[in-house]
């Protein structure tokens, strides 16, 4: 990877373009394993903490894989590009319709990994998990969406289905717009939201672990009905 300077400010946006760029361009080919954070930071000329954050971004559309302890690859199914023609959710602004396809695609992908998931995929899904407390605890409104984003990534990622995977990875731009949305509504209406948001992604996590289908769909969708819910009513108060 051929070093490439920026600037601090805003560095991790400008870290992910970079190396989003290289995998566009075919420098970095799908299943490639990329340098370590400490090269990555001197190649780029910041912190690791900035690297860390490009990489989180890059792995929450799902262009990279992070493998505890196994390094940093790019996924071998890649996203649609932001720039090609062939993302269905490329022109997609309704932030009502896109909730829909989460309610329809998700439930099932929730189904698939309770049936699918391993040891590795439970880790994850855990480990999202105490990012999510910890940003509970911390009222870190920024960690806790890209948690979420994460948590429900996870679960596609979880369903071991590639597409499936893959669509979920070209609906993550659109996440942030009705997850932010979503909670900005929720949080003014109940402030104990953020709490109850948090029993909702252990349960569903829970359904997961003991391999419930059934209860892992119908918990998923109930969450989503509940965020569509939330936008009716701010839609009625515009």
């Amino acid at each position: 990877m051929d070093p490439i300077k920026v600037e601090t400010e805003k560095g991790h946006e400008l870290v992910r373009r970079a190396i989003l760029t290289q995998i566009e361009e075919g420098r970095l080919q799908p299943g490639q394993k990329l340098p370590s954070v400490v090269d990555l930071s001197l190649s780029f000329g910041v912190g690791r903490s900035t690297i860390r954050e490009a990489l989180s971004a890059l792995k929450a559309t799902g262009w990279i894989d992070v493998k505890h302890g196994g390094g940093t690859f790019v996924n071998k199914v890649l996203p649609p590009s932001p720039g090609n023609s062939h993302d269905p959710f490329k022109h997609s602004e309704n932030v009502k319709e896109i909730l829909e396809v989460r309610i329809w695609l998700e439930s099932g992908s929730a189904a698939f990994a309770a049936e699918r998931r391993n040891e590795k995929d439970l880790e994850r899904l855990k480990v999202i998990i105490e990012q999510m407390e910890h940003a509970l605890a911390m009222n870190n409104t920024q960690m806790s969406e890209h948690a979420d984003i994460e948590f429900h990534l996870a679960i596609a990622a979880a369903s071991h289905n590639e597409l499936l995977n893959t669509l979920m990875g070209s609906l993550a731009s659109k996440l942030t717009e009705t997850m932010g949305k979503t909670r900005q509504l929720w949080f003014f209406e109940d402030k104990s939201s953020a709490a109850l948001l948090l029993q909702e992604h252990h349960s569903i996590y829970e359904a997961i672990s003991a391999q419930d289908s059934r209860l892992a769909s119908q918990l998923i969708q109930a969450h989503l009905l509940k965020a569509a819910d939330v936008l009716n009513r701010g839609a009625m108060l515009d």
